[in-house]
This record gives C-alpha cells, structure tokens and sequence, in this order.
C-alpha cells in the first residue's frame, strides 16, 4: 500500500512516515500542495494524507482540484481547526475523513485502515491463495499454519498481487507501487525480489509459483489451486 503524506510540519511528517513504514506501508512526503499535485498527476496513491495548512496549495483547494478532475483515492484530512464548520468544509471538499491535531500514530493508522476497505469492500480481511494466508493488519504471512519470514519488500509485493488477482503488472508498475519516489531502483530489482519470493514460497512448501512470468508483459498472481 503506497500512502502520499501531504504536509510541511517536519515534526509531525517524521513520526508519521516513521511509523507506516514499520507497518509495512509505501511513504512519499510533500511538502506543499503543488508538490502533492505533481506527484498524484505522475503516480497512484492508496490513501492521501492530506494536511489543510499548506505552501502554494491549500490542502481544501488541492482536495476540490482532485475530486473535480476525478480522483477517487481516499483522502484523510490533517487540520488543526476543530470547529464543526471546518470539519464540514474539508468533508465538503471531497475528503473521506478527517482527524484533528494533535493525533496519536495509532488513530491514524486505524483510520487508514479503515480508508482501504471501505475501497475495497469485496476484500476479506484476510487475503488468501491456497493454504497461503496473509494479514495486512499484522502483516503476518503464514503457509499451512507455519509463519514466514519475508523482508518487506517480499512482504509487499506478496500482499499487492493478492490484493490484485486478476491484473499483470510490468516492472515499472511495480516500482511505481511499491517503492517510493527518493528509493526507486532499477527495474532488476523488481525480478531479483520476486524470485527471493518465490524462493521463500517453495522452501515454505508451496509446489508452484503464486506469481507468474508473463513473458515481455510483466507479473500477475496466479490462479489459486
């Protein structure tokens, strides 16, 4: 999951990319609104944090902008107004929450949290191929009850193709997704990540590949057995 952090306060930007990135999540931070536009007219987003407060773009009008241009990311608004008429403004806006400063790191995930399924409502909170479990709430991965060790790039890209089972994915989609603008490698990172993967996968026990080569195209999951 891939999370644009909307704000220019460095003493709350710090904790926050901090903590959703020990939760497994993808961070890119700007810090003014019209840096926000570039990047969301350039690369998909699962959730925009979204501060009201901004340089060049204010977070109210950078919010208008997208709506009426037809993005449809949820988008979780930062403010430190508290009256209703401003909650009401934001939600007016196009935001799909709001949360009041200050917050604690935990609120906001659950918050986030909450933003992805009501995206993604025919999702089980689970995600499952076979006997392959994994919990994006714990971010635990387990095969036939036996727990796996994944480092988070493998983790990510596990949970992204269960996530999208029926779509392929070039490698620069995949770098698009998952790794953030300041980290982005070459695409052979992509290929080495998902073979550590599968590698993990088969000593786990599973006997074929959950993602499959489609050759000069990219990767999709495979049909669950």
């Amino acid at each position: 999951m891939k999370i644009l952090v909307v704000e220019d306060d460095e003493n709350i930007v710090i904790p926050i990319e901090e903590d959703l990135d020990e939760k497994n999540y993808i961070v890119e931070v700007a810090s003014d609104g019209q840096e926000a536009k570039e990047l969301i007219d350039v690369f998909d987003y699962d959730v925009i944090v979204l501060d009201v407060m901004l340089p060049k773009l204010d977070g109210i009008t950078l919010c208008q902008q997208l709506r009426s241009n037809g993005c449809r990311t949820p988008i979780l608004m930062l403010t430190a107004r508290d009256t209703i008429k401003d909650r009401v403004k934001g939600l007016d806006a196009g935001a799909d929450d709001y949360l009041i400063k200050p917050f604690d790191l935990e609120e906001l995930s659950a918050r986030i949290r909450a933003l992805l399924r009501r995206g993604e409502t025919t999702l089980p909170p689970v995600l499952t191929w076979g006997g392959l479990r994994v919990d994006p709430n714990t971010c635990e991965v387990t095969y036939e009850q036996q727990v796996l060790s994944l480092s988070p790039k493998e983790y990510r890209l596990l949970e992204f193709f269960l996530r999208h089972p029926r779509r392929m994915f070039s490698r620069a989609k995949l770098l698009d997704h998952l790794w953030s603008m300041d980290q982005i490698p070459e695409e052979a990172t992509v290929k080495a990540h998902i073979s550590s993967l599968r590698q993990k996968l088969k000593t786990a026990g599973l006997k074929s590949d959950v993602i499959e080569t489609v050759y000069g195209l990219g990767y999709r999951l495979k049909e669950s057995p």
